[in-house]
């Protein structure tokens, strides 16, 4: 059922069997499982970190101690330094990296941190940017109980993973070779929509509420805040563009393309991250972007839009000109 109704096929999840072995308490119901959770989900997110931030290096091509900044962008961790730090440290950054943490943003904060990132590398000249993303589910995890049927909309809808990228100005001719320019950002929060994504914190861990008026508030605001991105690029209609999207789930991205009348392939990169990796929080919006490489191959649109939707109800929008 929930396959059907969610579109997502695969899903990546640091929970397991081993996990609950050790930490039985887990599969409680009602018991205070936050400092486990905690225990569990902290090193994950670095580890995950790790990994994609040292591909993401390899295919960049510079070295390390090339990066001048980091921008960490995480929901899934609490602690004292943070993962920045963490991360900065397995990596063998320099000492003296410029460290920024974005934490509990939800599924904007991919986007969010490409604004971050974008800002620093335009104000410092020469600066090379390391944006990573990295999200357990875990903090979340609930076990079924008899008062409450299990999530399995949610379950089935929202996965694990980790993203990075390489963000900075001037490219590095014959060194650096980058596909995406971003041209322009913008940060919007509907007023009084604050309690239609909730997130709050308990002895549990977190516990999310999803109001039910979430697509169609979107639906009613999104046109406009795409023709304020699509305004600073030379592109005159919607379907001029490609589109990244955030996918948050089927019903968002079926409402954003019957509202923007949208060829039916315009969100295809979108429902196939979906399909693929399921809702990873932050990181999905690099999963589109990834597969969006190889779409603007054959499709050569010049200009695009980054686009992801978060509690706030807050939109993050970003013009893409495709290199």
């Amino acid at each position: 059922m929930s396959g059907k109704n969610t579109t997502v096929k695969t899903r990546y999840t640091v929970m397991s069997k081993e996990i609950l072995d050790k930490y039985p308490e887990l599969a409680t119901e009602g018991s205070p499982t936050i400092r486990q959770k905690l225990e569990i989900a902290n090193p994950a997110v670095v580890e995950m970190a790790t990994k994609a931030s040292l591909c993401c290096i390899k295919e960049w091509g510079r070295p390390a101690q090339d990066i001048t900044h980091i921008v960490y962008v995480s929901s899934s961790e609490i602690r004292l330094p943070g993962g920045d730090l963490y991360l900065a440290n397995e990596l063998g950054l320099r000492s003296d990296v410029s460290r920024v943490m974005l934490y509990f943003l939800g599924c904007y904060g991919g986007v969010t941190g490409l604004r971050v990132a974008k800002d620093i590398a335009e104000n410092n000249p020469g600066s090379r940017v390391l944006l990573t993303t990295s999200e357990t589910t875990i903090l979340g995890f609930r076990p079924p109980n008899k008062a409450r049927p299990y999530d399995l909309v949610g379950a089935a809808l929202f996965g694990d993973g980790a993203a990075a990228v390489i963000i900075g100005a001037n490219p590095v001719m014959g060194q650096e070779s980058p596909f995406m320019e971003l041209s322009y950002a913008v940060q919007k929060f509907l007023l009084d929509t604050h309690n239609v994504i909730d997130g709050r914190l308990s002895e549990e861990g977190i516990n999310f509420k999803l109001g039910r008026d979430l697509p169609q508030k979107i639906e009613d605001n999104i046109e406009e805040f795409c023709r304020k991105l699509m305004a600073k690029s030379s592109a005159k209609d919607f379907n001029d563009l490609f589109w990244a999207v955030h996918p948050g789930g089927p019903a968002i991205l079926n409402r954003l393309e019957s509202t923007l009348k949208l060829s039916n392939d315009k969100l295809e990169c979108s429902r196939k991250a979906l399909m693929d990796y399921g809702n990873v929080s932050s990181n999905t919006i690099f999963y589109v972007m990834e597969y969006m490489r190889e779409y603007l191959k054959e499709d050569g649109e010049e200009w695009g839009l980054g686009l992801a939707f978060g509690p706030g109800i807050t939109f993050e929008g970003i013009l893409l000109r495709s290199l």
